[in-house]
This record gives structure tokens, sequence and C-alpha cells, in this order.
């Protein structure tokens, strides 16, 4: 690559980044629908493997998906509103708890004196903006009623997004056969193998991640729900949410689970039970989950994953937060052939 080229290559990401800085308002539904493709281009493709259509195949990939967003909706969201009252309407006996409970056994164990924290100042704030919020059905009449061309918008986006994952998801192929034609010939193998370990590293984080997510809290939900813990649903979405960062997902759930359980049932018995859904949560993941969904290269540290949202985000809006993952896999490649080509030169050699 001649040197003009490599300049020209740097005027044309500067101006993307740029152009993405000023469309940020009016990406969402495109960065996101451009997302739902990604997603769904791997069964797309293996339903065509089946000897259907390409249309067809997609049809049949968002019917599903319109399938398992509706349950959600009908089914998930009413369940964990109200177990998110429930959780708020007993903050007071945990706060008692943890003041009479651990709060002493803490400062006896660090010789610490003086007050800790302030936990009825937190809970009444807590309780204040659930109470105000009203739930979340009265959340959104409320804004509704506030600004209806805010939510116009709102819904006006919300219906591009399935619409233009439809059209992406069917061409997208075609989309990627383009690009592939107007790369420079000579340039175009490394830039082909470059665009293959982007796609192997994020669609390993992306798809298999999130397939470990969704198992793991299925797994919590169902091991607390059989132990017959009342915050099942809540506890188990949360530790199988935040578990793409390596045991924050179990340390978090458990610590939850634990406080929920001795609260509810006042004995410490039920404890045992409720560390093993976790711990066979965590075997399940370690030895089927994460080598089966994921495989063996995820490529993106979890502090990588953090910083990339929160820099997208800071950067670029909400925009920014789902481009930020994409965005760091392309730098991760990209940094590691540049670590390959330096250990094979001669200035390492020296």
């Amino acid at each position: 690559m001649t040197d003009s080229q490599k300049w020209l290559l740097l005027v044309v990401v500067v101006g993307v980044g740029w152009l993405i800085y000023l469309l940020s308002p009016i990406l969402t539904p495109f960065v996101a629908g451009a997302l739902v493709a990604y997603f769904g281009d791997p069964v797309a493709d293996k339903l065509e493997e089946w000897k259907l259509g390409r249309t067809s195949a997609v049809v049949v990939v968002f019917a599903v998906m319109g399938i398992v967003f509706a349950l959600v909706l009908l089914l998930l969201v009413p369940m964990l509103e109200k177990q998110i009252g429930r959780l708020v309407g007993n903050l007071p006996g945990y706060a008692a708890w943890i003041k009479e409970t651990v709060i002493p056994w803490v400062k006896n164990a660090l010789e610490i004196e003086g007050k800790l924290v302030d936990l009825d100042q937190i809970i009444n704030i807590l309780k204040s903006h659930w109470q105000k919020a009203g739930g979340v059905a009265t959340t959104v009449v409320a804004s509704i009623s506030r600004s209806g061309m805010a939510v116009f918008a709102w819904l006006m986006n919300a219906l591009l997004i399935p619409v233009v994952a439809f059209y992406m998801l069917r061409d997208w192929d075609v989309i990627v056969a383009k690009i592939r034609d107007l790369l420079p010939r000579g340039n175009a193998p490394i830039v082909i193998s470059l665009a293959k370990e982007v796609d192997e590293v994020l669609g390993a984080f992306l798809r298999g991640q999130f397939s470990v997510m969704l198992a793991l809290g299925s797994i919590y939900c169902t091991g607390l729900w059989l132990v017959g813990l009342d915050l099942a649903l809540l506890i188990g979405i949360v530790a199988g949410v935040i578990s793409f960062i390596p045991y924050l997902g179990s340390i978090v759930g458990v610590g939850m689970a634990c406080i929920a359980t001795m609260f509810q049932f006042h004995d410490s018995w039920y404890l045992f039970p409720v560390l093993a859904v976790f711990g066979i949560g965590q075997l399940l993941e370690g030895m089927v989950l994460t080598p089966i969904l994921v495989g063996e290269r995820i490529g993106l540290h979890p502090v990588t994953v953090i910083f990339a949202v929160l820099a997208g985000g800071q950067l670029f809006g909400f925009v920014g937060i789902i481009l930020g993952l994409p965005v760091a896999a392309v730098i991760m490649v990209l940094l590691r052939h540049v670590h390959d080509l330096y250990k094979e030169s001669e200035v390492y050699a020296e």
C-alpha cells in the first residue's frame, strides 16, 4: 500500500466516524436492524441449505423472533415488574437484616468504628423513585401524555427496526458479495482474511455469549424457583444478563439470592440449595455451555467489552453502544495482525 493510499484510507475512516457522529440521532433503527440481521443470517443460511428460498428463510426467522418477542412482552415483563415491586416493598426488611446482622459482623471482623452506610436514606430514595414511576406501564402512559412527538418518533424507530432488519437479512449475502467485489484486487485476500477473523471473534461473542447468558438465566431462574424463592425470576435474569463478565454474574446472583433467602425463610439451611443452583450453573457454563456455544476463542477480554460499550456510549450515544463491540473486534483483530507482522519483522529479530 502506497503512502497516498494510506492517507486516503485514513481520510475515509475519519470521514465515516464524523458522519456517524452527525447522523447518530437517526441511525439507531438502522444499526439495530443490521445487528438483528447479523444474528439471523446464520439461521437463514442453514434454512437455505435445507432447500428453502432466501425470502422464505427470512420469513421463518422473523416469525420465530416475533413469537419469542411477543412471549417476552406478554409473559416475562409483567412477572418481572411484579417481582421488582415486591423487592422494593421488602427493602425495609432487607435493610433491617443488613443493619442488625451483616453490618455488626463486618464491623467486628474488620474492627471498624462508626457508621458504615445510611441504608434508610438509600431505601427511601429507591422507594420514592419506584412509587413515582408507578410501574413500567404507568411510565409509558405518562410519557405518551407528556410528549406525543417523542413517543411518535420512538414508535417510528421501533417499526423501522424490523423493516430494516428484514431487507438487510434478505440481501445480506448480496451486500457482502458486492463489498468484496469493490476491494482492490491486490489487497483483497488479506482484507477478506481479516474480515473473516473479525466475524469469528464478533460472532463468537455476540451469538455465543448471548446464548450462554440466556441458558444461565434459565438455569438460575428454574433452580431458584424450585428452591421456592419469591424473587427467583428477577435474580436469575440479573445473574444471567451480567454473566458475560466471567464470575460476576454468579457472584452478584449468589449475593442477591442469599440475602433474599435469609429474609424469606430465616433459615440458613436454605442457603445450601441456592449455592448448589449457582454451582451447577458454573459447572455447566465452564464444561458445556461456553465450549459448545462460544468456542475456545472468544477474543474479547471482559475489560475490553466494558470499555468498548462505555466509550461508544460516551462518543455516539445509543448508536455508539451498539457499535462499540464491532469496532472493538475490528481493532483487536488489526492489532493482532500488526503484532504478528512485528514478530516476523527484522526489527523484532535484532
